[in-house]
């Protein structure tokens, strides 16, 4: 349910900034009218006038409570409505919703990231939580990848982290080309050297469901523990409250019971990749 209250309430947005990431992917600087507090793994809808509305989880820091950015991939009427918008332009927005990442049972256990595609926006998040509790976890490794370099999210951002002590980070593309010096291969393959104690750490895994999919059946090969394991199940989700069932899993709707879930939470459940 909504923190801020009544969940259907729209908080007038104005579009502070619009950063082009990628050829389908531009991030949205918002300020909302009145503050806004989310936790990393928590979505908003975002309604865009004479378009309609849409969930997004926001790629910004969460203690940063004044403006919030959102990360857009252009797919349908509202995104391609989003992509149109410039600053000075005003939205809505309603919540924060759904469930957060548990960071107090990250501390003093070695955490695994791993992102792929447009995963990296709302692990951008979950990232700028981890390194302000820098220091209460034993290690923390980010493992990244993409189809090709163009279409890598934040790539100056990522040298940045890079260059962090508190911080092991490793990306690769599917396809290199020239301006590439990094790995070339799918995300699976670089995980196969993390230095970290398996069963005894957490991972993380958002991405697309392709992705996800054989990334979990990874870090489980690899002895992550089930609970351990959580992934970030954003499909097909609309109201943001659990009422139009367009984001049914199971017995749970993603909207509301996640989108963050553990995978011993889901893993029997049929179509969880789909």
């Amino acid at each position: 349910m909504c923190s801020n209250g009544n969940p259907y309430r729209l908080i007038r947005t104005e579009v502070l900034e619009v950063t082009t990431e990628t050829p389908t992917i531009k991030t949205f600087r918002l300020k909302p009218d009145e503050e806004v507090r989310f936790q990393a793994g928590q979505f908003i809808d975002l309604t865009v006038p004479g378009a309609g509305e849409a969930p997004f989880t926001p790629s910004s820091r969460a203690s940063d409570t004044a403006e919030i950015a959102v990360s857009v991939m252009r797919v349908g009427r509202v995104t391609t409505q989003m992509h149109a918008l410039s600053a000075g332009d005003i939205v809505g927005l309603r919540g924060p919703y759904g469930s957060a990442y548990p960071l107090d049972e990250f501390a003093g256990r070695e955490i695994l990231v791993v992102g792929g595609g447009c995963g990296f926006a709302p692990l951008r998040s979950l990232m700028y939580s981890l390194f302000d509790m820098s220091g209460q976890f034993k290690r923390l490794f980010f493992r990244g990848g993409c189809r090709k370099p163009g279409e890598l999210l934040y790539r100056d951002e990522m040298k940045s982290w890079g260059e962090r002590e508190d911080l092991d980070l490793l990306l690769t593309v599917d396809e290199g080309d020239e301006t590439w010096d990094g790995r070339v291969g799918l995300v699976t393959a670089i995980l196969e050297d993390v230095p970290m104690n398996f069963t005894e750490g957490v991972a993380i895994v958002c991405g697309p469901p392709i992705m996800m999919k054989f990334a979990t059946q990874k870090v489980l090969a690899m002895g992550f523990q089930p609970e351990s394991i959580f992934l970030s199940m954003e499909k097909n989700m609309s109201c943001g409250i659990g009422k139009c069932g367009h984001c049914r899993l199971g017995v749970y709707y993603c909207c509301k019971d996640g989108p963050v879930f553990r995978y011993s939470q889901i893993h029997d459940l049929p179509g969880i990749w789909e």
